[in-house]
């Protein structure tokens, strides 16, 4: 699935009051981790992620880990918070976030 930039606005606009559900400490991105993910992306749709250290190389590293891994679609990345969009395999009458058709 390929968003429009204008759509990727409008999840960063939406994610900016979430809390992160998973944060990723210094085991790093480990087989459990992605479960959680894969959980919360499940359950929300749009999550945002925390992850531990100061090497931006490695977080931006697992920012597109986490991508591949998942099939989410990476909204964000700034600083230590990561963005995530997945729609839900349910019917889209269920959807709980909603993208606008641009």
């Amino acid at each position: 699935m390929k968003l429009s930039t204008k759509q990727i606005a409008h999840l960063r606009g939406l994610a900016h009051d979430l809390n992160p559900v998973v944060m990723i400490g210094n085991n790093g991105l480990t087989e459990s981790v992605i479960k959680e993910i894969e959980l919360n992306l499940n359950a929300h749709e749009l999550i945002k992620v925390q992850v531990a250290g100061d090497d931006r190389n490695a977080r931006k590293a697992i920012f597109e880990d986490i991508s591949n891994k998942t099939d989410a679609i990476a909204v964000h990345h700034i600083g230590k918070q990561l963005v995530f969009y997945r729609p839900s395999s349910t019917v889209k009458e269920s959807a709980k976030v909603v993208v606008p058709k641009i």
